[in-house]
């Protein structure tokens, strides 16, 4: 193999790793290659990053090897982040969060049973924005992934645990179901904004 192919495979290794990073040991064990060689694969890729035209950067930071972004680009990325479009989730989104917040676990399946629609677009949205989360496999044909809340969501509604969500009531009347949600998901969105 040559060093552009050794490269590219450290290069994904690293974007894969995330903010974790990649220890050199990590490095040459999975390329399977020795420390010296490794670190001579980092060091190319080093200087290719420094080019302008490059978005991102590899660093050592404390023992570990990270791409990361370039300091210069931070303006940008900070719109990124504040943009209220990155922020906002849908009504479909909302109801979702909602059900699996009194529900879980709860499966995708019985999501859709109670919303009464598909749901797999905004259970992809929630779990993008790290809302909610994988926390098991249903028993049964297919083992259905289960999903729960998050520490994220908890902090979004300044709650210290689940328990702490407001009672949904025993008898409910369709005016009131209505004015409920509404009201959770203008809050929701307003801690979003």
């Amino acid at each position: 193999m040559d060093i552009i192919q050794w490269k590219a495979i450290v290069e994904g290794l690293l974007f894969a790793a995330g903010d974790e990073g990649l220890s050199l040991k990590q490095v040459s064990n999975a390329v399977e290659v020795g420390e010296d060689v490794a670190l001579d694969i980092i060091h190319e890729l080093v200087e290719e990053y420094k080019s302008k035209s490059r978005g991102i950067h590899l660093v050592e930071v404390a023992g570990v090897f990270q791409l990361t972004t370039k300091k210069e680009h931070a303006p940008y990325l900070k719109k990124l982040v504040e943009s209220p479009t990155s922020n906002s989730l849908s009504q479909a989104a909302l109801e979702t969060l909602a059900i699996v917040a009194y529900r879980q676990p709860i499966t995708r399946a019985e999501i859709e049973e109670i919303r009464g629609v598909k749901t797999e677009r905004p259970v992809q949205t929630l779990s993008a924005k790290a809302l909610i989360k994988e926390v098991g496999r249903a028993e049964g044909p297919g083992r259905a992934i289960l999903y729960g809340t998050t520490k994220e969501f908890l902090e979004y509604f300044g709650l210290k645990t689940i328990k702490e969500l407001p009672p949904l009531p025993e008898k409910v009347d369709d005016d009131f179901v209505q004015e409920e949600a509404d009201l959770f998901f203008e809050k929701f969105q307003e801690s979003l904004d």
